[in-house]
């Protein structure tokens, strides 16, 4: 990796840069390197610029003006990419939706950011067959480049200056289950993060391997910053542990954003001491628990350093654990970033002494503006402390060590009252982790009439055993108050698309077939 500084890299002490701005600095500086990769096809930074050009210009000729939105609905590709990027540079906030939400939920969210168009691949379009008469705008497809090509433009796009405070992208917090938040971001947040990713060696000569989706805020914080610091992005449209080892040894990939669920499934390869990943610098993991002993694991097989990042989508607080440096604190998400103000609260909103267990509130730069047409589930979000310093709430408990290290417990929602008792799930989960027979756990409350509530277990084998053994084994080895009503074995744990188990879900299951617990 260089060491001293280029005559054209990114000035990080600057205020304020716009990525589109960042992009055409590389495609100045460094037209013929590659900046986006997908199986046999790559567009240098010139051809990257250009592209996003042509999709500005489009939308300014079709009526679009800055403060107005576009969305994606699709799978990850090189086309999705630049017109992600295109919207950004004609002032347009994105809103990347998930197509595994269900076609209702896409209404909904679609209704909710009144974007001027819609693009879709054809899983998408094909998921919104049903209801494609009640698009809420006219739509593209993403896949098909005659009809794209038509669409683009080639005539030079008005230049816009992009104000810090303008809307980035809108993500949606939920599309499965629940109603749909979308949580806007500003251009200043993305920024933000681009300075932050230096300090972990993106650079000009990183190359980022890219497998969750783009319309995740844990697959942004790592694919901005690669081409704003004019890296190389390499794209799956859907993560396969073994294509992947494939791809980071060809590519010689010094970056990736994984979540626990795949680091999982890679470790847990036979083959994969056969692959040469010793082009790492650094690992990042996000969005769901990562286990310790999953931790370890990484460290001592897979070469360069291992991040683990805690936050959330709406930001308020990060914290980061350089695991390669702290492999006595692999139970912890790390301390706070530099510049981040993270704290923990009771119910009653005050703030709680190290040690004592509460909600894990947050401020840095990072913060979002709030959930778009949601006033009241913005202030819902919302902590201030004494002065009037605006914090996100997290929804997670927690607690600081004497160190200053954060120890997650569960989501707050998560947190089971049984008979008066609070119980952790995520304390139940690491006793049943050690049980030789179980592959993966999930605990979560039911409705019980004896207790309010009581806790089920639902386990992944890893071999042969019934579950009235580990629930013997287990309810043998905590206090009476933290005993399992019941265990049930499940082929596969519900995840969202970014590993997040879908607790509700589960619960939802049980309720369904068994009703309320003694």
């Amino acid at each position: 990796m260089e060491t001293t500084a280029r005559h054209d890299a990114v000035d990080l002490d600057q205020p304020f840069a716009a990525v589109p701005d960042l992009i055409a600095h590389w495609a100045r500086h460094r037209p013929d390197h590659p900046a986006l990769v997908q199986g046999e096809r790559m567009l240098s930074f010139a051809e990257l610029d250009t592209y996003m050009s042509k999709v500005a210009a489009a939308l300014q000729r079709d009526g679009a003006k800055p403060d107005d939105a576009l969305a994606i609905c699709a799978y990850n590709s090189i086309d999705y990419a630049a017109v992600f990027l295109g919207a950004l540079r004609a002032g347009l906030a994105v809103a990347p939706l998930a197509p595994s939400a269900s076609p209702d939920s896409l209404l909904t969210m679609l209704a909710d950011a009144s974007p001027r168009l819609v693009f879709l691949d054809a899983h998408a379009a094909e998921h919104l067959k049903r209801v494609s008469s009640q698009l809420p705008c006219p739509f593209l497809r993403l896949d098909q480049s005659s009809t794209l090509a038509d669409w683009l433009s080639d005539a030079a796009p008005e230049p816009i200056e992009i104000q810090p405070e303008w809307a980035f992208n809108i993500i949606y917090s939920s599309g499965t289950t629940g109603e749909p938040k979308g949580i806007v971001q500003s251009h200043a947040m993305r920024w933000s993060h681009v300075r932050r990713s230096a300090a972990y060696g993106y650079a000009d000569n990183a190359t980022t391997l890219i497998s969750t989706p783009l319309y995740s805020n844990t697959t942004l914080v790592a694919f901005l910053p690669t081409l704003a610091l004019g890296g190389t992005v390499v794209l799956m449209q859907k993560f396969e542990a073994g294509e992947y080892l494939t791809l980071a040894q060809q590519h010689a990939v010094t970056h990736t954003m994984l979540v626990p669920v795949q680091y999982q499934r890679i470790m847990a390869r036979e083959d994969f001491a056969r692959f040469d990943l010793r082009s790492f610098r650094y690992k990042m993991c996000t969005s769901a628990p990562f286990g310790a002993a999953l931790k370890a694991d990484v460290l001592a097989r897979w070469p360069g350093g291992l991040i683990d990042t805690y936050g959330m989508t709406e930001g308020g607080g990060t914290c980061i654990l350089a695991a390669h440096e702290h492999p006595d604190k692999l139970h912890t998400v790390g301390k706070p970033a530099e510049g981040h103000d993270i704290r923990v609260i009771d119910d009653a909103g005050h703030e709680l002494p190290e040690g004592a267990i509460g909600e894990i509130v947050g401020h840095s730069p990072a913060m979002m503006t709030g959930y778009l047409n949601k006033p009241e589930k913005t202030a819902e979000a919302e902590w201030f402390d004494p002065s009037g310093k605006r914090f996100i709430r997290t929804g997670d408990v927690g607690r600081f060590d004497a160190e200053g290290f954060l120890t997650l417990l569960d989501r707050k929602k998560d947190m089971i009252i049984s008979g008066g008792f609070n119980l952790y799930p995520s304390d139940l989960e690491a006793i049943l982790r050690k049980h030789p027979a179980i592959a993966d756990v999930a605990v979560v409350g039911v409705p019980s009439t004896r207790w309010g509530e009581t806790p089920v277990a639902f386990v992944v084998p890893a071999a042969t055993e019934t579950p009235e053994a580990m629930l013997s084994w287990f309810n043998d080895r905590v206090g009476k108050t933290q005993r399992l009503a019941r265990l049930e074995l499940i082929d596969e744990l519900p995840r969202s698309a970014i590993g997040k188990v879908l607790k509700r879900e589960l619960r939802d299951q049980y309720t369904v077939e068994y009703g309320a617990a003694d």
